[in-house]
């Protein structure tokens, strides 16, 4: 068995996401961090209902196979679903609260299972790249534009080919402004159930664990 640079097993993550992006952006990370001695492992979930997500997610929590399980969850696709339901029915958001407190509440899951919020998108966490900001976005579409006003991203596309080009994937590209991006998302207030109009990104919890961390910097 290979050994990684902490002295220990090689670690072995577990990605939960619902989206393409989500998956891509994980891809190319492993794809041009060499250095990493882990197994990234991206499921790609897209349009499963929360209650299949939580039920993969706790359901991996009991699997020898991973150390940590991240659940990446894009906000704006709970607030559109959230309007749609029907008055009286549970809506997507009391559907999440009840998951997200489940798991904060219990030790097991809580130690391995870390969920990362984005609000409303994904692409929050790339516009942290380049700007201190805490304004909040109603969709993704206005967060899109914003982040195309930097050079570095002026010519962005949600599309495979984009996110893949080569010697310029998305990763490369938002690589040299990474801790730009960690420190603006930790001046942002924690996610707030009471308070869900709220610009957010958590992707700074991946990049923060103990194992990612020392890895990158070696």
């Amino acid at each position: 068995m290979r050994q990684n640079k902490l002295g220990g097993k090689n670690q072995s993550f577990a990605f939960i996401v619902d989206g393409e992006c989500e998956y891509l952006y994980i891809q190319m990370l492993q794809q041009n961090e060499k250095g990493i001695k882990i197994a990234l492992k991206p499921k790609i979930l897209q349009k499963k209902k929360l209650s299949e997500q939580y039920k993969l997610v706790t359901e991996l929590v009991n699997s020898k196979n991973y150390d940590k399980i991240f659940w990446i969850i894009d906000f704006d696709v709970i607030i559109e679903k959230t309007r749609e339901i029907q008055r009286g029915k549970k809506t997507e958001l009391q559907e999440f609260k009840e998951y997200y407190m489940k798991i904060n509440k219990n030790d097991k899951l809580k130690e391995k299972i870390i969920i990362i919020i984005n609000n409303p998108c994904l692409e929050y966490w790339f516009l942290l790249h380049f700007e201190t900001t805490t304004k909040y976005y109603e969709n993704c579409d206005k967060v899109v534009r914003q982040l195309k006003k930097h050079n570095q991203l002026s010519d962005y596309a949600k599309t495979k080919d984009f996110y893949t080009k080569y010697r310029k994937d998305i990763y490369l590209r938002l690589k040299p402004f990474l801790n730009n991006a960690i420190d603006n998302a930790n001046r942002l207030n924690p996610f707030d159930f009471e308070n869900v109009q709220s610009g957010l990104s958590q992707m700074q919890l991946f990049f923060e664990t103990d194992e990612i961390k020392t890895m990158l910097n070696n």
